[in-house]
Formats: C-alpha cells, structure tokens, sequence
C-alpha cells in the first residue's frame, strides 16, 4: 500500500532517500545529512509508517507507541507531526479507493505545552508515532503513569 502510494505520488526516490532505505532496511542506525527539501522527514518516516500500515491491514496494529521521534525543538516537532499527516491521509485515501478501510494511526506531539487533557487522552489511548523533545521524553520515562503504563 506504502510502496503503491509513493510510487503514484514521486517520480521515485530523492538521493537521501533511496541511500537512507538501504540502510535504514538493513536495521542500521541512520544518520540522514541532507539539504532541507531533499525528503529527509520522509526517508526516516516512511519505513515506520510501511510497518504500521502493513500491522493495520493484518490486523494486528497494537495500542501502543512503536515509533519515538525526538525534536531538540518543539515547533520542528510540531511541523514533522503536520509533515507526516498529508502522507497518512493520502495512504487512507488510496486506501479507500480500493475498499480497504484502514485503522487510524495515531501521531502526537508531546512537549512541555501540551495540555494536561491532551497528556492524559495519550496516556489512555498511545499515539502510534510519539514525538517529543528530551525534556518530556524524559518526563515520559521515569514518571509513574506514562504511555505504555496506564491500568
């Protein structure tokens, strides 16, 4: 379904793209430099998002947070969140055109401004795609009632 929609989307993979999945596919810890423009946020992203969705349409898409995106700061957290729903919405769309109804993959920002209803609807329902910035990531893992440890 990924491999379908970018193909109908690009006419193929930027450099940092195509050099990032070969890694990124080998299970490599990747470092992607780039120019901005050059699809960096899709080259991390979409491997993960080809994961979720292959999870959804098996049925097997868990409760819980699988990908952590830390942001040394919190509006390029934000514009990753904003950058990564149009694919996700495309994906469903696609999706639909074919009669496949998919499971909402749920992203979120968590940082130190978001709201306390907002922290406690992640607790009780965890995003699929976290992102964050250290501070709240560490927040996140040393308190007592964090995503993932809700009753």
């Amino acid at each position: 379904m990924v491999q379908r929609w970018f193909a109908e989307r690009f006419q193929g993979p930027t450099p940092a793209q195509a050099q990032g999945w070969v890694s990124i596919a080998a299970g490599k810890s990747t470092l992607i430099a780039a120019p901005t423009g050059s699809g960096k946020t899709l080259a991390a992203f979409l491997w993960s998002i080809d994961r979720l969705i292959k999870r959804a349409l098996e049925g097997g898409l868990d409760e819980q947070t699988s990908v952590v995106y830390v942001s040394p700061l919190k509006a390029l957290g934000n514009d990753i969140a904003k950058n990564l729903q149009g694919p996700l919405a495309e994906i469903y769309q696609l999706a639909g055109r074919e009669g496949i109804l998919l499971p909402t993959i749920r992203v979120a920002v968590r940082s130190g401004d978001t709201p306390a209803h907002e922290r406690q609807s992640m607790v009780r329902r965890p995003p699929h795609i976290l992102i964050t910035t250290p501070e709240s990531l560490y927040i996140l893992l040393t308190a007592a009632r964090s995503l993932g440890s809700a009753p």
